[in-house]
């Protein structure tokens, strides 16, 4: 970023750089813009890279280059584009003369459509991509705290977009970051817990995260490829580009720490930029549009799940509020004192925003609990706060800074929250918060981020991320936007009692206007944060006939039946699956203490994945109906399902409900009906019916043969090829696990970890586990014997060779056929838990069994 001579060099250059004007974009892709009559009016130097030799001009017509039924297919969906940002994808896009296929984003910029294309990949798989998606969003809806789900997440994404190092970086107030989980290659030295200063992603780029979700550098040695424009002396707009080059600042920077290529996925809350889930890969490295468009949606999807979680904590501290302000108001009748009211008042609400003491300040007196400052500081602190602030609610965490007389007493009390309990500014509540003397750990030296460089008068990024430690003293704790709630809610509370029990109830009508006002403000913030939550409902799930809370529990119930069926598919490989279980599980699930009233009769089948989960979401909303209206609702009733094949093979459910209330037909047909009614004949080509029978429903469900098959013989999991002893073993410090499912691998992490592992590495394909293996100790690896088009025999063979035990799972039980030196390892039958791999761990320890 080059600046004028003379003038002043500091970090705010940084915010003012035009970030989205800088006229390049990256060398994975081209870009072409053309306008209503078809002239082009931009394009980059590297588009005749892409369109093997053709050199098409500013002015020329595009439909040399988009021919005209991918030109309509283009201005067709640039129609759904949203006014002021936003693009649309399209994936295998014929271009140029040629019709060679690429992956393209349409945007718009004024008056001009924008066209940026890279090429498609042939080997992608949308439908893996998604898969693993799913399969990633259940694991995090799983987690029980808003920390586990920050770590899941960025394991998650180094496994999907095979980064060396993916770190979950939040936000402080103060717009600096910290990085609060990591996973990486186990070589590379640790950024967990590092601080960022904020101007290291100033205020302009952190607008462009939020305006567009993810974002790759896929070579930071690359600087751009200039887009050339009809009109010269103007620079294109690429805020909304996909390509978009970066600053040379941001490069250099990324070049002093060693990245060759970055990636970013926001994390967005209440539509503020929360964090980001920050990539980095020590060498270039692109990820194609389909694989991209997954993690932008799993991103998406994390924001929601954080949000919701985030939500659900702050409700129950507002909750917490609204009690004691209850009580507080029911008080009033009581025939006590204002003094008294308030007292209590504050000394409730201390311990609820984390205060170390309170202050109320009432008519020049002052009652004073816990830490705080004296009394006449206080008074100081009230005519300060009149005299700036008027009757807004103040706080801050480094009172000294905010107030210099108050760097006097900080020692005991850093932090202020002050809440005004009159109309006029005269009478306060102030809470304090005691000084935390701290130690942060900076990615380098915070005070000097950037340096004038050798290039001129230029900043240049700082060279040294070596953690810089700064102790920090004088401040407390952040207050956080719960506790700020709270104080409204205290506010709003006491100036009612104080206008019903002061003199000012002697100018009632004056008083009652003043406090309808500020009840209607109170009001209609509250009214704007429930229309903004149901604006968001109805945009994400639009359903008629039931209330949107309502929908959403049906919404997460089908999603949970969904997920539970999608597990046990996984578990046996994505091969077929027994109805039995999945009713069992349904039934331990949703019903707990009355599945015992389930009776299940037959012979079990098993279903292919596609039909498993279709007759899963069937199942669950019969159960669900059952529960809620049928023979399950009370403690008689009960379930008989019999399954039964004709001839030609195809399975038959029979639901039949007994002992429970008199049936009534439901007198409208809602979502749960049409799933019921029309899923199965639908998707799977069979039969549906059902019958509300007064005595109980009746139901009939038929899937075609082509989806059923019989149960494979049972065998008991667990090692197959080895006896192993029955003696715990501690797992080795570092261990390599390979394979190509998700799911598993990460529950495979999961029990390395819970076994005392020290860092787990987890790969899908043996490219990547020998690239590992070269530079990493593995004191252990485990790995998955089919890699879908690929073995893992490389990889044994390779850790043989340098003397790495390790051990084989599989989902062919006795059928794997090793070569002959590798016939004694270990093998352990999918699905495996704790204790067999802790036993494959004790059959490797010295003296319990060799191998061949």
């Amino acid at each position: 970023m080059n600046i004028d001579a003379g003038a002043p060099v500091d970090l705010t250059n940084c915010d003012r750089e035009p970030i989205h004007l800088l006229g390049k974009v990256q060398d994975y892709g081209f870009l072409i813009g053309f306008g209503d009559d078809g002239a082009i009016t931009e394009i980059s130097d590297n588009a005749r890279t892409y369109l093997n030799g053709s050199t098409p001009e500013i002015g020329d017509d595009v439909g040399s280059i988009i021919g005209g039924e991918t030109m309509h297919f283009i201005r067709n969906r640039v129609q759904h584009v949203p006014v002021g940002g936003g693009h649309e994808l399209m994936s295998a896009v014929p271009l140029g003369p040629d019709g060679k296929v690429f992956d393209i984003s349409v945007h718009r910029n004024g008056g001009n459509i924008i066209v940026e294309a890279e090429p498609h990949d042939m080997q992608a798989s949308l439908h893996q991509d998604v898969s693993d998606v799913r399969n990633a969003v259940a694991r995090l809806s799983r987690a029980t705290s808003s920390q586990q789900l920050c770590n899941d997440a960025v394991r998650i994404t180094r496994m999907l977009s095979g980064f060396d190092r993916v770190m979950f970086y939040k936000f402080l107030p103060d717009d600096s970051g910290e990085v609060i989980a990591e996973a990486a290659n186990a070589d590379l030295e640790p950024f967990l817990g590092l601080r960022y200063p904020a101007s290291d992603i100033p205020k302009q780029a952190r607008a462009l995260y939020v305006r567009n979700p993810i974002r790759i550098i896929s070579d930071t040695g690359f600087a751009g490829s200039p887009v050339r424009s009809s009109d010269g002396a103007k620079t294109i707009d690429l805020s909304d580009s996909v390509l978009r080059s970066v600053s040379e600042i941001h490069l250099e920077y990324l070049g002093n720490m060693g990245v060759g290529a970055s990636m970013s996925i926001s994390v967005v809350v209440d539509g503020k930029l929360w964090g980001l889930i920050a990539c980095h890969h020590y060498a270039p490295r692109v990820l194609n549009a389909g694989l991209r468009n997954a993690l932008l949606l799993f991103g998406q999807m994390l924001s929601l799940l954080l949000q919701s979680r985030l939500d659900t904590e702050a409700r129950s501290h507002d909750n917490a509020a609204q009690n004691i302000a209850s009580r507080i108001s029911r008080l009033v009748s009581s025939n006590r004192s204002v003094e008294d009211l308030i007292g209590q008042a504050a000394r409730e609400f201390m311990p609820l925003v984390g205060a170390d003491g309170v202050a109320v300040i009432l008519d020049g007196s002052v009652q004073m609990l816990g830490r705080t400052p004296s009394r006449d500081e206080c008074l100081a602190l009230c005519r300060h706060i009149a005299n700036a602030r008027s009757s807004e609610i103040f706080h801050t965490h480094d009172l000294g800074r905010a107030i210099p007389a108050a760097a006097d007493y900080v020692m005991r009390a850093a932090g202020l929250l002050s809440v005004p309990i009159s109309r006029s500014p005269r009478d306060y509540i102030l809470f304090f918060r005691r000084e935390l003397v701290r130690t942060i750990n900076w990615a380098g030296n915070p005070n000097k981020p950037v340096e004038v460089g050798p290039h001129g008068i230029r900043l240049t990024p700082r060279k040294s991320f070596e953690a810089w430690q700064e102790t920090v003293a004088g401040q407390s704790e952040y207050w956080s936007a719960s506790d700020l709630h709270a104080a409204s809610l205290l506010r709003v509370t006491l100036l009612e009692v104080v206008l019903r029990l002061t003199d000012e109830v002697a100018r009632e009508r004056k008083t009652s206007g003043e406090r309808q006002e500020l009840l209607i403000a109170e009001l209609n913030h509250r009214v704007r944060n429930i229309l903004g939550l149901v604006r968001g409902l109805i945009t994400q799930s639009k359903q008629d006939g039931i209330s949107t809370a309502e929908f959403v529990d049906v919404l997460d119930s089908r999603i949970q039946a969904l997920a539970r069926a999608h597990d046990l598919v996984t578990r046996h490989n994505w091969q077929p699956s027994s109805v039995v279980e999945m009713i069992e599980l349904e039934a331990e699930s949703y019903l707990l203490d009355k599945r015992d009233r389930v009776i299940i009769d037959g012979e079990d089948v098993l279903l292919t994945p596609v039909a498993f989960s279709t007759v899963a979401l069937v199942m669950h909303e019969m159960m669900t109906n059952s529960a809620k209206y049928g023979a399950l609702t009370d403690q008689h009733g009960s379930l008989f399902i019999t399954l039964s094949t004709d001839s030609d093979g195809a399975l038959e459910i029979a639901w039949r409900e007994e002992g429970g209330p008199i049936v009534r037909a439901p007198t409208r047909r809602g979502f749960g009906s049409t799933i019921v009614e029309r899923t199965i004949p639908f998707e799977l080509g069979g039969e549906a019916s059902i019958d509300y029978n007064l005595s109980g429903v009746r139901a009939r469900f038929v899937v075609p043969s082509m989806h059923v098959s019989r149960p494979r013989p049972k065998s008991a999991s667990g090692v197959s090829r080895a006896k192993v002893a029955e003696t715990d073993a501690a797992a080795p410090d570092r261990v390599l696990i390979v394979e190509d499912n998700l799911v598993i691998g990460i529950e495979a992490e999961d029990i390395f970890l819970s076994l005392g592992a020290k860092n787990c590495t987890v790969v899908s394909r043996c490219a990547d586990a020998l690239r590992h293996l070269e530079h990493t100790p593995f004191d252990f690896a485990f790995l998955d014997y089919n890699l879908g088009a690929e073995t893992s025999l490389p990889i044994a063979e390779a850790l043989a060779r340098k003397g790495i035990p390790f051990a084989f799972a599989t989902g062919y039980g006795e059928g794997v056929d090793l070569p002959a030196h590798l016939a004694g390892t270990p093998c352990l039958g999918k699905p495996y838990g704790t204790e067999q791999v802790r036993q494959v761990l004790s059959a490797l320890r010295p003296g319990s069994q060799d191998r061949e």
